[in-house]
């Protein structure tokens, strides 16, 4: 009598899945939530770069809600001449369009020299100063610096990151490929995506506690928005683990002097008592009960004359930005 066994049924092939169909992307709630956080940590890491180009300044940047466009449309926005540059974002293929608009790259430059930062009311949003005006040199290479600024902060390698670790950016002690490729004042010219192609538009809004305020373009493929984005599990930083302040002791620059007066008393003569000045005469002060010091037009604080031993002495009474006010008597 034969037994007949049954033969087990060939295992079948593993299916095989590609990425894109099993990978599954964030919910619609969720990738808001990642937009939020990475356009608060953009911000916070401008504010802290930009620093380093308007000193003096406490900025403040505030980028704008990602708006969907088409390229061409972009390219339209931001006008027939600006000063555009062309940025790398941590990976070749990833790239960025920045533009400033000529008005707002000299009000810029004349900010980062000491100067009110005003942009004329007849030029706000206009690309350039008049037909045919170029940048002036020294608002093109401030235009650079804040460009490459940009670049390192898209591709999460700043400038205070890479000193805070103490270690080169990339493996081998290279750079991270994060600069400006190529500058135009055509942003057509650059190419930065097809016409057609699904774009991100976005506004870079830098403000100081004066209430001024520059705005700069920001376009990029909507793919490499995408790729920009952090990851789902990324932790949210807590209060504690924000941005830290600009901190001047930590800067490259901290050891440079800086000459502060302390300002007794201010006073007007006319002309012709300037010609009849002579030695012997007496001009008359009125002290203020708190003396400003200034680097050049701008006041650091404010503080009350006296003396520590046998020398005249300031103490501080009032700085900008700090809330506590100390009362002081008559020595320092």
């Amino acid at each position: 009598m034969s037994s007949f066994m049954p033969q087990a049924a060939p295992a079948r092939p593993r299916a095989q899945h590609c990425d894109e169909l099993v990978r599954s992307g964030p919910r619609p709630e969720e990738r808001a939530e990642l937009v939020s956080l990475w356009r608060r940590e953009l911000g916070r890491t401008l504010a802290r770069e930009f620093g380093a180009l308007l000193p003096g300044d406490r900025l403040t940047v505030t980028v704008s809600e990602p708006e969907k466009m088409r390229g061409a449309d972009a390219i339209a926005r931001i006008g027939p001449v600006a000063a555009n540059s062309l940025l790398r974002c941590g990976d070749p293929e990833r790239t960025a369009l920045l533009s400033f608009d000529h008005a707002t790259a000299i009000a810029l430059t004349d900010r980062s020299f000491g100067g009110d930062g005003d942009i004329p009311q007849a030029q706000q949003g206009t690309g350039s100063d008049g037909p045919g005006d170029l940048l002036p040199r020294s608002a093109a290479m401030l235009i650079d610096r804040a460009a490459a600024i940009v670049a390192r902060a898209l591709a999460g390698d700043s400038a205070q990151d890479r000193a805070d670790a103490a270690v080169p950016s990339a493996p081998g002690g290279g750079e991270r490929a994060a600069d400006v490729i190529v500058r135009s004042e055509s942003a057509g010219r650059l190419k930065p995506f097809a016409p057609d192609a699904p774009c991100i538009a976005l506004t870079l809004a830098i403000a100081n506690r004066d209430g001024r305020e520059w705005q700069a373009r920001l376009a990029l493929a909507e793919c490499v928005f995408d790729a920009l984005m952090p990851d789902p599990g990324t932790a949210r930083p807590s209060p504690e683990q924000g941005a830290a302040p600009a901190n001047g002791s930590r800067s490259p620059f901290a050891a440079i002097p800086l000459p502060i007066e302390g300002v007794l008393a201010e006073f007007d003569l006319s002309l012709a008592r300037l010609d009849r000045l002579a030695p012997g005469d007496t001009i008359a002060l009125a002290v203020p009960a708190e003396l400003p010091l200034r680097i050049g037009e701008r006041a650091l604080g404010w503080g009350r004359l006296g003396t520590v031993g046998d020398r005249m002495a300031i103490r501080l009474t009032r700085l900008p930005g700090h809330s506590e006010t100390i009362a002081t008597g008559g020595q320092a």
